[in-house]
């Protein structure tokens, strides 16, 4: 017997951390934090003081009172909390798009002797887009991976396309569709047996699932701050380059803030050797702040304590799917699924917009998903129920 959502509740040793996000009266269950995750209330007021002491009151001032070094400074603290990953090897910027393509160039320019990229042909489409761009500007070739959609990209899949022709290979950690959760430890090492280096996209699994990029030997990895991190709309990205690699990872958008002495506007560019190495333009301070207050939430929860939150939330919403005769296109093994669920159904667009008519806000994608999306910090128990008894009712 399905345990009442409010006993959950009343049991959940991170409910409190609701209360510290800006919830609307409007919504009955907000159910997409695997694409935009709510407003930190934190984030409002720093952000307020931002604008009015900061940005307002020092002026240009503020570069050299901290706002230089935050894109570091912060990339430690997400590394610290969600990304298993020590300090000096992780910075904020730019989007998850323009640093998978400085990561891919990063990538090639290490392993400068062989010819093929390999990526799933199920992966996001920003992934495969940008891979086919370096692959051309690069002349190398393209391998495709074509998985299944739940068991997706195994080790056995995996084993068809490496070669000693592969260069690097990039996985998205968790699935966009199915939330598949790859196994992050045993491909990394397939790919290093193979003599190739690995990027992990972890846009859904970044602050929902523990990482520990150091500890599995990963080489580079890119993700979103706007999901689980819950840093806003647009926020900047991050991106990751384990240290062995610093020194060969050379990257196509060689700005000033990438080099070697930033204020010397030196004739010649010289790549710092640094982590600052991979980045180019001004940063966005104001993302960048948003990141950081996203992030010390996710230090203060814990991030074991969220993944286990996270099961429990997918377990209940499973059970309620099955007993409602759902079909469900995600892994029922909790230790092989991020934080969503997907439902598949043939009129999903009509049924996602009819849901979001009623107050209840997942997402849709193609061809016909609904993707229902559990952010530990800020879904309730009770959500999950009312948004399942929503969906039953507009289904019937």
């Amino acid at each position: 017997m399905t345990t009442p959502p409010d006993v959950l509740d009343a049991a959940d040793p991170l409910a409190q951390f609701r209360d510290r996000f800006v919830i609307t009266d409007d919504v009955v269950a907000y159910l997409d934090g695997n694409s935009l995750g709510r407003l930190p209330k934190a984030t409002a007021e720093r952000l307020a003081t931002f604008v009015q002491d900061e940005w307002g009151g020092r002026l240009i001032r503020g570069w050299s009172e901290g706002w230089v070094e935050l894109p570091v400074t912060v990339g430690d603290e997400l590394g610290a909390a969600v990304l298993g990953a020590a300090a000096g090897q992780t910075v904020i910027a730019d989007s998850t798009s323009v640093n998978i393509y400085k990561l891919l160039h990063a990538a090639a320019s290490v392993r400068p002797d062989r010819t093929e990229l390999v990526i799933d042909s199920t992966s996001f489409p920003t992934d495969r887009y940008i891979v086919e761009s370096v692959a051309a500007s690069r002349g190398l070739d393209v391998r495709w991976i074509e998985p299944d959609l739940v068991e997706n990209v195994t080790t056995d899949v995996l084993a068809s396309v490496l070669s000693d022709r592969t260069a690097a290979v990039l996985l998205g950690h968790v699935d966009y569709r199915s939330a598949t959760l790859l196994d992050l430890p045993g491909l990394t090492a397939q790919v290093h047996d193979a003599g190739a280096v690995i990027i992990w996209d972890l846009c859904h699994s970044a602050g929902a699932v523990p990482i520990d990029l150091d500890d599995n030997n990963v080489d580079f990895a890119v993700g979103c701050t706007y999901k689980y991190l819950n840093a806003g709309p647009g926020a900047p990205a991050f991106l990751y380059v384990a240290e062995r690699h610093l020194a060969a990872a050379t990257q196509p958008i060689a700005g000033w803030w990438s080099a070697a002495d930033l204020f010397a506007m030196a004739d010649r560019y010289d790549a710092s050797p640094t982590i600052t190495r991979m980045l180019s333009g001004t940063p966005p301070i104001g993302g960048i702040i948003a990141v950081q207050e996203g992030v010390r939430l996710v230090a203060e929860a814990g991030i074991d304590a969220i993944r286990t939150k996270s099961i429990a939330l997918t377990d209940y919403l499973v059970e309620r799917l099955d007993d409602a005769g759902f079909d469900i296109a995600t892994p029922r093994d909790s230790s092989g699924r991020g934080s969503h669920v997907t439902v598949r159904h043939p009129d999903a667009r009509w049924i996602t917009d009819a849901l979001i008519e009623r107050g209840v806000i997942p997402d849709y994608r193609e061809p016909d998903f609904i993707r229902l999306g559990l952010s530990p910090l800020t879904t309730s128990f009770a959500e999950v129920d009312a948004a399942v008894a929503v969906l039953i009712a507009v289904t019937l």
